[in-house]
Order: C-alpha cells, then sequence, then structure tokens
C-alpha cells in the first residue's frame, strides 16, 4: 500500500506562508505600483485611472486575506466554532474576486473551526478546478455538527490533476510545493475534523465530498 505524502510541522508553516504570500503579492504590488503612478503624473484621466487601480487591488488584497485568515488561521482559541454566515461572506467575495460565480446552500449554524476551515479550502480548490472561470455549488448538509459537504466546480475544462487530488484525499500525491501545499493542508484539515474527502471527475465538472 502506498504511504501518504507527509511533511514536518515547519515546513508546513512555510509553504502556508508561501502560498498565502502568492496570494496577495499581486495586488500589493498593483497598489504600489498605482501609488507611483499618482506621484508621477498630472493628467486628470490617468490619475483616475490610478486611483481605480489601487482601489480594486486593495479590496482583492483584502478579500484574500480575510479567506486566508479563516481558512488557514487560527480564527479563535483552541476548541472554537466559525458561524457558517462569515464562511459564506468571504467564500462570496473570495469567489467573486476572481470572477467566478458561487450558490451555496447550507444552515445559518456554527460548526467547529477545522470543518469550516475544510470547507473554504475546499472552495479554494473547486476555484483552482475551473482555469476557464465557472460557478462553485456549496451544499452542506446533515445535522450541526454531524454534517457533509458537497462541492461541485462547474466549467468549461474543470479538472484537478492527479497530484492535487492525491494530496487532497490523504494519498500518494508526490512532492509538496508553495503551489500544491493547498491540498495537502485541506487534506491535513479533513483528517483533523474526521471528514474523509472524494473526488469525482466529469467532464465539465469536478465533485468533492467531505463528511
Amino acid at each position: 500500500m502506498t504511504e501518504p505524502t507527509a511533511i514536518g510541522a515547519l515546513d508546513l508553516a512555510a509553504l502556508v506562508s508561501s502560498r498565502i504570500c502568492h496570494d496577495v503579492i499581486n495586488p500589493v504590488s498593483a497598489i504600489t505600483n498605482g501609488l507611483e503612478m499618482l506621484d508621477e503624473e498630472q493628467d486628470a484621466a490617468m490619475r483616475e485611472a490610478a486611483m481605480d487601480l489601487i482601489r480594486k487591488s486593495a479590496r482583492q488584497a483584502t478579500v484574500r486575506l480575510q479567506f486566508a485568515r479563516l481558512a488557514f488561521g487560527a480564527a479563535g482559541s483552541a476548541g472554537a466554532e466559525i458561524d457558517l454566515r462569515d464562511a459564506e461572506k468571504v467564500a462570496r467575495d473570495f469567489v467573486q474576486v476572481i470572477k467566478h460565480t458561487l450558490t451555496w446552500q447550507g444552515p445559518a449554524v456554527t460548526l467547529p473551526k477545522n470543518k469550516v476551515k475544510l470547507l473554504l479550502n475546499m472552495v479554494a480548490l473547486g476555484v483552482i478546478a475551473l482555469p476557464r472561470g465557472g460557478n462553485i455549488d456549496v451544499e452542506i448538509s446533515g445535522n450541526p455538527p454531524d454534517v457533509a459537504f458537497t462541492i461541485v466546480a462547474k466549467g468549461q475544462g474543470a479538472k484537478l490533476n492527479e497530484h492535487v487530488t492525491g494530496l487532497l484525499t490523504g494519498g500518494d500525491g508526490g512532492d509538496i510545493n508553495p503551489h500544491s501545499i493547498q491540498p495537502y493542508y485541506a487534506g491535513c484539515v479533513a483528517s483533523a475534523a474526521g471528514m474523509p474527502v472524494s473526488v469525482d471527475l466529469r467532464d465539465g465538472e469536478v465533485e468533492m465530498r467531505a463528511g
């Protein structure tokens, strides 16, 4: 039997940090570029374009950091629960800023933080599965706190490669780097939450189930 891929705590922390930095560096750099334009430009139209760039980039950076705070961060003390309404809001903002769409069906309750972190990481993987855009359907079923998650990413070219699915489902996914840390981390959270993940790949769809 093939052993699951595993890395140490220090490597995990370093790779998650690299992933978060990767996600926010572009909008932060765009803000810097916009400020430089304001310093150099006197034309009113160009200054307004610079301000528009700053506004959009600041929102994108904020949305990505708010999402990362819940998906990767502690979000409270040990044993804390997270309101699914907060999770839905950050998920909607995150998906929208990447120009995908999201549908969400589930109760407005609190769940143990690891279950919510798993849900949000599955949403992020739904985004990864849609390189050409599309819709992400989220369904939360069951009687809280005993719930199950179903995330379906629908769109042209929807896919997750074997490397990603192997790491997500706790199998041998090969090497782990800043680009593949998301599914590995999600798999770790799934194990901690007692919610194993399965993946079903269909034409134009990727379905992930946990619980």
